[in-house]
């Protein structure tokens, strides 16, 4: 079991403290200097404020018992080995210790929850957002006495700005400031080098597979796919609006391979689902493959299709984001 014991929360309000000028009283830093005094120090910090979603959020330090929903965070959380009280166990990613840990009470799917069961967890903080965020207020009146946190991208605001907003915030919450700077720094280097490789004369286009099917995602919307043409300045194959649904946009397989584009990102919406699970799952590659309409498609003939990592649906955070554009970045620069 994951484990985040609370004197490692009151030993890390410390540097929380000096580095935002936080509620509470300030030491050293972490560093092992006067690390008596800076223990005493930290018992003493009471509460940390984080702006999100909904203005000025106080939070309560140590969290004694955390909730979160929202899963651009699961990976940052549990890899600085944060404790969860309660989460959406179902959609956690397979390769999160998370998902098997039995101490977990699970709130179900956005489909079909069990807000009710967050009561049992008895939390002071809620880490809400994505799937979950329309249960905003279910949660408010279940858990009264909590702090919910919302840091989920928001609409119209740089998608990439966004995520680190949100990283920025964890790091807060939770003390670990230092590493959410790595995040954001890596993330930043990624971006980078995705755009020193990128081509502009190179035409894009963004498509999700979902139950057997190729779907068009529009450039500059939907929560994944879309952002990335924002991001890095890509030119689109295809202009039009877009629906920002996760499941993708309605343009047929013809037009997709009559904008003959250059390049594809392509994310495998049921790789984190459907994988292993189901006789009828057909992975994107072979989708884009096997696809007569877009045999003579230039992207497709030259091999040049970039894939988002399987677990993206369940997992987009920065990390994922990261791992996607570093990706890129090696492909073009191969292609260079």
């Amino acid at each position: 079991m994951l484990t985040q014991r609370r004197h490692l929360l009151a030993a890390t309000a410390v540097s929380t403290v000096l580095a935002f000028g936080l509620v509470g009283c300030a030491g050293g830093d972490s560093d092992g200097k006067g690390s008596a005094d800076n223990a005493a120090k930290a018992a003493a910090a009471s509460s940390v404020e984080v702006e999100d979603n909904h203005g000025t959020q106080k939070v309560k330090l140590p969290a004694k018992s955390v909730v979160a929903t929202d899963n651009r965070t699961f990976q940052t959380l549990s890899d600085w080995g944060v404790e969860l009280s309660a989460a959406p166990v179902d959609l956690i990613a397979a390769d999160n210790p998370y998902k098997t840990d039995k101490s977990i009470v699970n709130l179900g799917t956005h489909n079909e929850p069990d807000l009710e069961a967050v009561v049992a967890a008895d939390p002071d903080l809620i880490i809400n957002g994505q799937r979950f965020a329309s249960y905003y207020k279910d949660f408010k009146k279940l858990a009264p006495d909590a702090t919910i946190v919302e840091l989920d991208p928001r609409e119209g605001k740089p998608f990439d700005e966004e995520l680190k907003r949100q990283v920025e915030g964890l790091g807060r919450i939770f003390g670990h400031e230092k590493d959410a700077r790595k995040l954001i720094d890596d993330f930043d280097a990624a971006i980078a080098r995705a755009k020193d490789a990128y081509d502009p004369k190179s035409s894009v286009i963004g498509v999700i597979t979902s139950g057997g099917e190729i779907n068009y995602a529009a450039p500059g919307t939907g929560r994944t796919v879309g952002p990335v043409f924002d991001i890095l300045g890509l030119t689109p194959a295809i202009k039009t609006d877009g629906s920002g649904d996760h499941q993708g946009d309605d343009i047929s397989v013809e037009a997709i391979a009559a904008a003959k584009p250059d390049l594809i990102i392509a994310l495998d919406r049921d790789a984190a689902v459907s994988k292993g699970s189901s006789d009828s799952y057909v992975p994107a590659n072979e989708l884009l493959a096997n696809s007569e309409a877009l045999r003579n498609v230039p992207a497709v003939k030259n091999g040049n299709i970039m894939y988002f990592p399987q677990l993206t649906y369940v997992n987009e955070g920065i990390q994922t984001y990261t791992t996607f554009f570093n990706d890129l970045a090696d492909k073009l620069e191969a292609n260079a």
